[in-house]
C-alpha cells in the first residue's frame, strides 16, 4: 500500500496530537521532509513569559548571531558544565536548522553521520549540495558511529573522490533515546579527529537524560580545538514554539573565523532572534530556580513513562534500547515482520501510517532518520502518555508520580493494546526473522535472512560503492 504521510506543524506536540493531517501525499521516494524533535507539550513557565512580555515593547530584533546579553547567557549555560566560553565564541540564530545551515556553509566539505540521526540535518546538507555519508552505530546506543565503520566510510569515499570534512554527533540522541558511552564516544572522535574531520556535537537533550546526576560527556571536553557545540534550548529550557538556538566555536583562530562566517551567513538568510524570545532564552540559559525545577521535573516524569512503554514494546515482540535521555524510544519491529505483512506493513512508512491510525498521535518511521526504508523502526514519542492536553501534562510532571495518575495508566494501557495488533498469530507457514541486535545495530538479519554487515564493512551497497548520498 501507498501510505500518506503526515505533515504536522507541530511535529509531536500539543497541536499535533488528534490532529494526523495527512495533506501531502508521498510514494516510496526520498524523504522531502522530517518531523520537529519531540515536544514537551508543557505550558511555557510564568516566568518565561514575562520575561518575553517585558521585551515585546522593544521594536528591533536581536543583531544577526546574538546580543550581548544572550551570549554571555550561553557562556553561563555552557561553563557550568565544564565548557569555559567567551561571549565571542557564541553565536545564536532562531533554532538549530538554520544554525547548523550556516555553521556547514563555513565549514564546508562532505559530511558524515549516523545512521540514524535527527531527521532535521540532512535536510540541511541536502540544500548545501553537500553529500551526506550515513555510518553505522554500535550496538551499545545511537547518535556516534562505530569508529572502524567510521574509519571505513572515510577510506571509501576518499578513494572515490569525495572530501570528507565534518562529522555530525549526538551525544543524547534523537531519535534513539540513548546517551553515548564515554568510552565509545572517545573512540569515535579519536577516530574522527585522526582523519582530520571536525566534530559538529549536537546537545540539544544533554539535559534530559533520565538518571539523575548523569553528566553528559561532551567531544569538547576532549578535543576543545575540533569540536563546535550545538545546541537549541527548546531540549529542555523553552516551548517548542519559541526556538532559540547556540553554537560554541573552538577559541582558536580557524573556529572563530568559522563562527565571524557562520554570523555573515545568518545575515544574509536574515535568521536573526526576536527580541522577545531572546529575552526568554536568555532567562532560561541561566537557569533560575524555576526553570531547574520544571527540567528536572520533566527528565523524571519522561524517565518514568518511557520505562513503561519500553517494556510494552518487547512484550509486544519487538526490540528496543532502553531510553536514557530525551522524550522519546525507537523501536524496532524487524522481528515482527512476519505478521505485521498480514496487515499490509513491509517498511517503516507502511509502520508510521499503521501505529499512527492505532495510537491517534503522530509516530515517525525510521527512514526519516536515515534508516533503510526496509528496516521497520520507529521513534515513538513519550509526552503523550502524560497526558492529552498540557495541563494534564503539566500534572503528570509536577505530580512525581506519573504512573500512579489514572490519565497516564489509561494512556499507557492504549498505547500496550495498539502494539499488541502485531502479536496476532502469523499466517500459516510463515516464520519470524531471528533478530539478534537492538534497533540502529550493525548487525541486522532481515526476513530474507540476508546480513547487513555494515557495522564492519562500512556504509556499503552490494556493489561495493560507498552508499548513496541522501536519506531515504
Amino acid at each position: 500500500m501507498t501510505p500518506s504521510v503526515g505533515v504536522t506543524a507541530g511535529g509531536d506536540g500539543p497541536a499535533a496530537h488528534g490532529d494526523l493531517r495527512r495533506t501531502v501525499h508521498e510514494d516510496h521516494g526520498p524523504v522531502r521532509f522530517g518531523p520537529s524533535a519531540p515536544d514537551p507539550g508543557l505550558p511555557a513557565l510564568p516566568e518565561l513569559v514575562e520575561a518575553c512580555r517585558a521585551a515585546a515593547h522593544r521594536p528591533d530584533p536581536e543583531p544577526p548571531g546574538g546580543g550581548a546579553a544572550l551570549r554571555e547567557a550561553a557562556c553561563g549555560y555552557w561553563s557550568r558544565r565544564a565548557l569555559r566560553t567567551a561571549p565571542g565564541q557564541v553565536a545564536a540564530a532562531p533554532g538549530a536548522p538554520p544554525l547548523l545551515f550556516a555553521l556547514l556553509s563555513a565549514v564546508g566539505g562532505d559530511v558524515l553521520l549516523p545512521r540514524p540521526c535527527p531527521a532535521w540535518w540532512t535536510p540541511q546538507i541536502r540544500l548545501l549540495g553537500r553529500p551526506a555519508y550515513h555510518v553505522p552505530t554500535p550496538a551499545e546506543c545511537g547518535g556516534v558511529p562505530d569508529p572502524y565503520a567510521l574509519l571505513e566510510t572515510v577510506r571509501r569515499v576518499r578513494a572515490e573522490g569525495g572530501g570528507p570534512r565534518v562529522l555530525l554527533l549526538c551525544p543524547a540522541d534523537d531519535p534513539t533515546g540513548t546517551v553515548a558511552p564515554p568510552d565509545l564516544l572517545h573512540a569515535a572522535c579519536e577516530a574522527a579527529v585522526g582523519e582530520g574531520l571536525h566534530l559538529v556535537s549536537d546537545e540539544t537533550w544533554r539535559d534530559t537524560g533520565h538518571r539523575a546526576g548523569t553528566a553528559l560527556l561532551s567531544p569538547a571536553e576532549m578535543w576543545p580545538d575540533d569540536t563546535t557545540v550545538l545546541c537549541d534550548t527548546v531540549g529542555a529550557l523553552t516551548p517548542a514554539a519559541w526556538p532559540a538556538a547556540f553554537a560554541r566555536f573552538p577559541h582558536t583562530a580557524r573556529g572563530l573565523a568559522r563562527r565571524a562566517t557562520t554570523v555573515d551567513i545568518l545575515t544574509a538568510l536574515g535568521a536573526v532572534l526576536a527580541a522577545p524570545v531572546a529575552a526568554a532564552a536568555a532567562l532560561a540559559l541561566a537557569e533560575p530556580d524555576a526553570v531547574r525545577a520544571r527540567a528536572r521535573a520533566a527528565a523524571a516524569a519522561h524517565a518514568r513513562v518511557a520505562v513503561a512503554a519500553h517494556r510494552a514494546v518487547l512484550a509486544a515482540g519487538a526490540l528496543a534500547r532502553p531510553p536514557e535521555a530525551g522524550r522519546h524510544l525507537y523501536a524496532d519491529f524487524g522481528p515482527l515482520r512476519a505478521r505485521l505483512a498480514t496487515v499490509d506493513v513491509t517498511d517503516s512508512m507502511d509502520l508510521e501510517e499503521h501505529l499512527g491510525e492505532r495510537l491517534g498521535t503522530p509516530v515517525y518511521g525510521g527512514h526519516r532518520f536515515g534508516d533503510e526504508l526496509g528496516a521497520l523502526r520507529v521513534r515513538l514519542p513519550t509526552a503523550p502518555l502524560l497526558g492529552a492536553a498540557p495541563a494534564e501534562r503539566l500534572a503528570s510532571v509536577v505530580s512525581g508520580a506519573p504512573l500512579e495518575l489514572p490519565h497516564v495508566a489509561r494512556a499507557l494501557s492504549a498505547f500496550a493494546a495498539a502494539l499488541s495488533i502485531a502479536r496476532r498469530p502469523a499466517r500459516h507457514g510463515a516464520e519470524e526473522p531471528r533478530t539478534t541486535s537492538a534497533p540502529g545495530s550493525t548487525d541486522i538479519t532481515d526476513a530474507t535472512g540476508s546480513t547487513d554487515t555494515a557495522g564492519t564493512t562500512g556504509t556499503t551497497g552490494g556493489s561495493g560503492s560507498t552508499e548513496g548520498t541522501e536519506a531515504q
